[in-house]
């Protein structure tokens, strides 16, 4: 009878190292993505998952990387700074994610970015614009979007031609917006261009009137709008209904000028946009929407990660400093920003000037 249970126990033992054996060969690569999928910026989240989801699923039917499948552990940080940080906690502890990409908005990102430092995993940042966010000191940062310095320098390029006389801000108020109104007021400045108005609003607001009635009573010719492209739609909407005729440029390259033009309608016609695609021309990005950050954030996340040969935190960090691919809105590959020995990586794509007329996207004519 002991014989017998001898070896039952040591089949149980066998079974049992068989199917952690077996468990381990059909192990997935995990990828923590944080996003707003509810909340103030609800829409332009779900459209960066869903542009991760393709990308997945794209990599997966091709074999995956390293010969395992990515699985993306969808987190959602409800367009709060303190859900943000939770949730990357907890796909840290609890799901074992090696890599994150998020968070989509400047404020949700530097929520996260103690976390990073204190686990030492790096994060893909796909949309944030803040330029602390590089400059701070976390070699746990890469960024795929440009800061809004970098805006501001590529807008510089074409301001002279624009004739901008002066220029009043209305912005989201976060660092992203406010940081959007320090670095296009800076260059602005460098070029002659008064600074007028600067004007915030929070992101969840819905009726941006009593700052459009004064915007509407300066005398700028131009006004300048950072937010997502919620509130844009909105804004576009009470600015065609208080009469507000001044040439109106966003910047962030967040909106979606398809987007635009089928929930604002004619309000968006003569609006002016900084985008980073280009929308006019099919073949190199179709129809992105914001999906394509999330689309490339993921496949520069997937190589790095068989560049480093594992899925390890430190391993792939040390390759995303190696990697170089082409983006749907030019090359990704991360140079070095912020104090010495503790750089963030910034890629620097394409941005591109867009003006939407008689519901029409096209290229501006000045």
């Amino acid at each position: 009878m002991r014989q017998y249970a001898s070896k039952t126990a040591l089949a149980a033992i066998v079974l049992a190292a068989a199917l952690t054996t077996g468990a381990g060969a059909q192990q997935t690569i995990k990828v923590g993505v944080i996003q707003p999928l509810t909340g103030a910026f609800a829409a332009s989240g779900n459209y960066v998952a869903n542009g991760a989801k393709i990308a997945a699923d794209e990599i997966n039917a091709k074999g995956g990387v390293l010969g395992k499948k990515l699985e993306l552990v969808l987190e959602d940080n409800k367009s709060n700074p303190t859900e943000a940080a939770a949730v990357a906690e907890k796909l840290i502890v609890r799901d074992k994610v090696p890599v994150m990409m998020g968070a989509w908005g400047s404020g949700f990102t530097l929520a996260i970015m103690p976390k990073l430092m204190e686990y030492k995993v790096p994060m893909l940042v796909e949309t944030s614009s803040a330029g602390k966010i590089t400059t701070s000191g976390n070699p746990y940062i890469f960024r795929i979007s440009p800061p809004s310095s970098v805006e501001a320098v590529a807008f510089a390029k074409v301001v002279d031609k624009l004739k901008i006389g002066k220029a009043d801000f209305l912005v989201v108020n976060n660092d992203w917006g406010r940081g959007a109104a320090d670095d296009f007021g800076k260059m602005f400045k460098e070029h002659n261009i008064k600074v007028g108005l600067v004007e915030t609003m929070d992101p969840p607001a819905q009726d941006m009137s009593a700052q459009l009635a004064k915007i509407k009573a300066s005398d700028a010719d131009t006004l300048i709008i950072t937010t997502a492209v919620e509130q844009l739609t909105l804004i576009f909407k009470q600015a065609a209904a208080l009469g507000l005729k001044k040439r109106i440029i966003t910047t962030g390259g967040s909106q979606n000028p398809d987007q635009l033009i089928e929930q604002a309608g004619a309000a968006a016609n003569d609006t002016t946009h900084i985008t980073f695609f280009t929308p006019w021309n099919p073949n190199v990005s179709a129809d992105p929407a914001e999906s394509f950050r999330g689309y490339d954030g993921i496949r520069t996340i997937a190589a790095a990660i068989n560049k480093a040969g594992k899925a390890e935190p430190e391993a792939i960090r040390a390759a995303f400093w190696q990697i170089e691919l082409p983006g749907m809105n030019g090359p990704i590959k991360f140079n070095k920003v912020g104090p010495v020995g503790q750089e963030s990586g910034q890629s620097n794509p394409g941005i591109y000037l867009i003006k939407i007329e008689n519901g029409k996207v096209v290229l501006p004519s000045a």
